[in-house]
C-alpha cells in the first residue's frame, strides 16, 4: 500500500470510529509509526509501504478507535515548545496550564520568585514544574499523592536536565510540609477540579475512560480539593506570597469567594481575583497572603 493511501485509509477508519480529529491524529500515528515528518509524508505519498509497517500503523489505529489518546499511545506530549513523557498515570498536559503559566510569569512578583521556594501543587508529569525551573532558573519543589505520577515526573525532569532544580515530594495536597507560616513564597497548582457528574456523564471517552481520576475528581461539585487547599495554605504561604491555581470553567466566583472569605479563624487572601482565557472562560485564581505589600 502506498503511503498516502495507507494515511487516507487510516484516517477513514478513525473517522467511522467516530474519534473528533481523526486527519490529525491518523497522521501524527503514521508519522510516529515510520519516523517520518508531516512534510516527508506529503513529499512521498506514493512511496510503498512495507507490510510490517502497515500492520504496525493499523495496530496504533485499532488503540485510537478505542478512544485511547493520541498522547498515551505516542507516550508523549509537547507542552511550553517542549517534549513531555505522559502515561496513563498522569493527565496529558493541556494549552489551559499554559494559559496558567503564561500568567504566572507574567504576574508573580519578582520578590516572591527570588525569596522562597517554588511549589508545583498537584504536579502529575511535572511540566509547571519543569517551565517554573527553566523559566525563573529557581529551586522548585513538586508534590503530588501518586507514586506513579511522580515517576512519570522524574523522567521528565531528567529528560530536560531539571532534576537538580526540582524535588519530588509524595503526599497529599500540603500534609507533606510543616506549617511554618513561611514555607514557599509561589505557590501554582493544577488540582483535581472536576465534579462527580461530569466526570460520570460530561466528559468525553478519552478522558473518563484513560486519563487518571485520582488526578481529575475534586469530588461532587469539584471543590473538596481545592477548599482543603485553602485552608491549609496560610500555614505554608509567606505573607506576601502568591498562589495561582488552574480551576474550573464555572467555578470562578465560588473559588474567589472562598479565598477571599475569613476561613478557620485565618483572614481571607488579598488581591484575589478571577483570570480568564483566551476563550473568555473562567480559568485561574490568583490570590496573595496578606501581610506586607511588595509592589
Amino acid at each position: 500500500m502506498r503511503l498516502a493511501e495507507l494515511l487516507k485509509r487510516g484516517a477513514v477508519e478513525l473517522a467511522e470510529a467516530g474519534v473528533p480529529e481523526y486527519q490529525l491524529d491518523a497522521r501524527l500515528l503514521l508519522e510516529n509509526c515510520l519516523s517520518l515528518t508531516r512534510t516527508e509524508i506529503f513529499l512521498n505519498g506514493q512511496t510503498e509501504v512495507d507490510e510490517v509497517s502497515q500492520r504496525r500503523f493499523f495496530c496504533l489505529i485499532e488503540r485510537r478507535k478505542k478512544r485511547e489518546p493520541v498522547a498515551y499511545i505516542l507516550e508523549e506530549q509537547e507542552f511550553w515548545s517542549m517534549p513531555f513523557h505522559v502515561t496513563p498515570a498522569v493527565l496529558i498536559p493541556r494549552p489551559e496550564t499554559e494559559f496558567l503559566l503564561d500568567r504566572v510569569l507574567a504576574m508573580a512578583l519578582p520578590a516572591n520568585i527570588d525569596r522562597g521556594l517554588l511549589l508545583d501543587l498537584c504536579c502529575g508529569s511535572g511540566v509547571i514544574a519543569a517551565v517554573l525551573a527553566k523559566e525563573t532558573g529557581r529551586m522548585v519543589v513538586a508534590a503530588d499523592l501518586s507514586f506513579a505520577a511522580l515517576q512519570v515526573a522524574r523522567k521528565n525532569l531528567h529528560r530536560h536536565r531539571l532534576a537538580e532544580q526540582v524535588q519530588l515530594v509524595q503526599g497529599h495536597l500540603l500534609s507533606p510540609f510543616r506549617p511554618t507560616g513561611d514555607l514557599f513564597s509561589l505557590i501554582v497548582s493544577n488540582p483535581p477540579y472536576v465534579s462527580s457528574w461530569e466526570i460520570e456523564k460530561g466528559l468525553a471517552p478519552e478522558v473518563a475512560q484513560h486519563e487518571p481520576h485520582l488526578a481529575l475528581s475534586g469530588g461532587e461539585d469539584g471543590l473538596s480539593l481545592i477548599r482543603e487547599i485553602r485552608r491549609q495554605l496560610p500555614r505554608v504561604l509567606c505573607p506576601g506570597g502568591q498562589l495561582f491555581m488552574e480551576i474550573g470553567a464555572d467555578q470562578g466566583e465560588a473559588v474567589r469567594k472562598m479565598f477571599a472569605d475569613p476561613c478557620n479563624g485565618t483572614p481571607g487572601f488579598c488581591d484575589v481575583g478571577i483570570l480568564v482565557d483566551y476563550a473568555g472562560r473562567d480559568r485561574v485564581l490568583h490570590a496573595r497572603n496578606g501581610g506586607y505589600n511588595m509592589r
